[in-house]
């Protein structure tokens, strides 16, 4: 990296904090971020401990664009794939931007804020893109479109014992909040500190929106570390992140998702409400629909040792290239390697045989379910 380069990298608030403790530091979609912690063990011991206790991640390099106004739902409908108009107050919904061929700008978190106020989280290599993307097409609508990607220092906490720990900083009774909803309340003194009951770990937890200046966003991860001792909480990077979130199919822009994948192909089928009123992107995706699929995500079980990277080659069984790997890695939890691929339809049944080509060698795999882990909900 140049000296430009490295000028150019950017760091959240707690990037003091992250080198204090020692982390393995990369640089990420232009973010200097800790991809693991030695003094927690590394990727697979973070990866083991949000699955069975509770692991805390820095993941303030993630995007906040808030829309309000009298006409902000309508700017929502019109930009995102599912439908705002079924949200609560203090309801948030999975769901994506998309082109008008039907591929993703992004996928992205809407939550509902208020009677017109909605805030959408985005992914860190996508914020000004993203940001320019919605302005562009709200410009008819009567609504206001800011960005907050600054304001937060977005810290989450995840995992069976997460629940229990933020309830300790908290005057929040957190058990009210379900899957998916929000509330604001205190943390660690601080008032109206934004609770969200999200993240990206397919395991329950919160991910919670600090102020961002360093000495109050370093205060509240020390304490949420100090007080997750009794839970057995580790500092997590990214590393362990992607692995947790693979385990849990849930999609990377770039990866399973981009401007040339469409909703169908991802299998995202679920969150796109095509009976809503007209939103950028569904005519194509009514063409796509009726055209049928020419590739399609599934998920990949290594049957001979060899990784399955991102990238990689699929073959069908007589070695024919047929596909590609998006995702790939040691299943830390399952113990086993797998991996996400696009292929044609006509290889994606369950326990077909294919092959990863893995340094110019045909390994065997087979088709499995996803995902690959589900975690058990307790309510």
């Amino acid at each position: 990296m140049t000296t430009a380069e490295a000028a150019a990298v950017r760091k959240t608030a707690l990037n003091a904090v992250h080198r204090q403790m020692g982390a393995k530091m990369v640089e990420f979609n232009g973010w200097d971020m800790p991809v693991e912690y030695p003094s927690s063990g590394g990727i697979i011991a973070e990866h083991n401990a949000v699955r069975t206790g509770v692991g805390i991640f820095d993941v303030s390099h993630m995007g906040d664009i808030r829309l309000t106004g009298p006409q902000a739902l309508d700017a929502v409908q019109h930009i995102s794939m599912n439908d705002a108009a079924r949200l609560a107050i203090g309801q948030a919904q999975y769901s994506a931007m998309l082109y008008p061929q039907g591929t993703f700008v992004d996928d992205v978190i809407v939550h509902r804020l208020g009677e017109d106020d909605y805030l959408l989280v985005i992914n860190a290599g996508t914020r000004e893109k993203d940001f320019d993307w919605v302005r562009n097409n709200t410009r008819q609508f009567d609504c206001r479109v800011e960005s907050l990607s600054d304001d937060f220092t977005q810290i989450a906490v995840q995992g069976p014992k997460a629940a229990s720990l933020v309830q300790k900083l908290t005057d929040v009774d957190l058990s009210a909040v379900k899957f998916y909803w929000f509330t604001h309340g205190s943390l660690c003194g601080l008032k109206n500190i934004l609770l969200a009951r999200t993240g990206y770990t397919a395991e329950d937890g919160f991910e919670l929106y600090v102020p961002s200046d360093a000495a109050t966003s370093a205060r509240i991860w020390n304490e949420i570390l100090q007080a997750g001792k009794e839970f057995g909480a580790v500092a997590c990077g990214l590393g362990s992140r992607n692995t947790l979130r693979l385990e849990g199919r849930l999609p990377l822009y770039g990866h399973e998702i981009s401007d040339t994948i469409n909703v169908w192909e991802a299998g995202l089928d679920r969150f796109c409400k095509m009976e809503k009123p007209q939103f950028i992107g569904r005519t194509a995706l009514e063409e796509a629909r009726a055209k049928g699929l020419l590739r399609t995500l599934i998920g990949l079980e290594m049957m001979e040792r060899g990784i399955a990277r991102d990238g990689y080659k699929v073959q069908d069984e007589g070695g024919r290239e047929i596909g590609y790997v998006t995702s790939g890695s040691y299943a830390p939890f399952l113990k086993k390697n797998i991996a996400l691929a696009y292929v044609p339809p006509q290889f994606a049944a369950l326990g077909s045989h294919i092959k990863v080509e893995i340094r110019n060698q045909g390994v065997n795999a087979v088709v499995v379910p996803t995902p690959f882990y589900k975690r058990q909900k307790k309510n």
